[in-house]
């Protein structure tokens, strides 16, 4: 008798032992799962504070009076949302090469801006236009087609078609993470124009087009000094630098919470009516997150 209530005594201890430990998990899980829904809401909050920020980009570039728009110069435009400090800063892609419309020529210069070498920046000129034009002839000075591709043993040869973004000059033949990196804030594929717009181009843009180092510096401290109110400052051309309006602009907006926690959002948009269909803006990109 003693025996069999031994064994029973021991059965309900490693029954309740059983239990406490099951109570234990569906805690530890609960936890987890609260915590995981905190960072999902938290990270919610920040991504809609941080395309408030586009959406306040796309009022203040369409505004009637020209004193009041946003220069999209990258310049920070900061304000409150919803317990979250935003920060929008707002290019404008006629500032930039387009990797489909300009020549080999401007596209290597741009790169020597960036310190490129210069062989290697008129050999790979050539390649992204091999990458882009329908024709099998390498290109002057240097580029690659198909063979070259295979003697790489890369499973793909040039493309022979426009890119359609520009992430895809990674896979072009000789373009490394370096280079790449150096070129994405500087080139579009949005425009089509040959030849990006010296208003709100940045220095190396300027420097590939031709202007003296000086020259281009000096025009980059005059427009970053413009503030809302002031004269509008005159463009390299002689003429009244027009502020924004209908086009087209790369977006980045960020917002951050007290505790650190950031979200960004970036996007390139077209404004006003370029838009179509009545729409403020139309996107053409849209990432959360960090950039490429």
């Amino acid at each position: 008798m003693k025996r069999a209530r031994g064994a029973a005594l021991l059965l309900v201890i490693w029954l309740l032992l059983l239990l406490a430990g099951l109570v234990v998990v569906f805690a530890f899980s609960a936890r987890i799962e609260s915590m995981q829904g905190s960072a999902l809401r938290a990270r919610l909050a920040g991504q809609l504070a941080a395309e408030s920020g586009l959406e306040i980009a796309a009022l203040r570039l369409a505004e009637a009076d020209p004193t009041r728009r946003w220069f999209p110069d990258g310049r920070a435009n900061t304000f409150e949302y919803a317990g979250h400090q935003v920060e929008v800063r707002v290019r404008d892609e006629s500032g930039k090469v387009d990797i489909n419309a300009a020549d080999a020529s401007l596209i290597a210069d741009l790169m020597l801006a960036l310190g490129v070498e210069e062989a290697r920046a008129r050999q790979l000129a050539g390649a992204i236009q091999d990458w882009r034009d329908p024709d099998d002839l390498l290109a002057i000075g240097g580029g690659a087609e198909d063979p070259d591709y295979a003697a790489a043993d890369l499973d793909y040869g040039a493309k022979d078609q426009p890119f359609h973004t520009v992430s895809e000059l990674q896979q072009v033949l000789g373009m490394d993470e370096d280079v790449y990196r150096r070129l994405v804030p500087y080139v579009t594929v949005y425009t089509a124009a040959p030849r990006p717009l010296r208003d709100f181009a940045e220095l190396p843009v300027l420097q590939a087009l031709g202007m003296a180092p000086a020259d281009a510096m000096a025009w980059v401290e005059a427009r970053s000094a413009w503030q809302p109110g002031l004269p509008l400052p005159l463009s390299p051309e002689g003429g009244a630098l027009a502020a924004a309006g209908s086009g087209t602009y790369s977006v980045a907006s960020r917002a951050v919470r007290p505790d650190g926690l950031a979200v960004e959002v970036t996007s390139t948009v077209r404004i006003g009516a370029a838009a179509g269909f009545g729409q403020l803006y139309a996107p053409l990109a849209w990432r959360v997150g960090e950039p490429d």
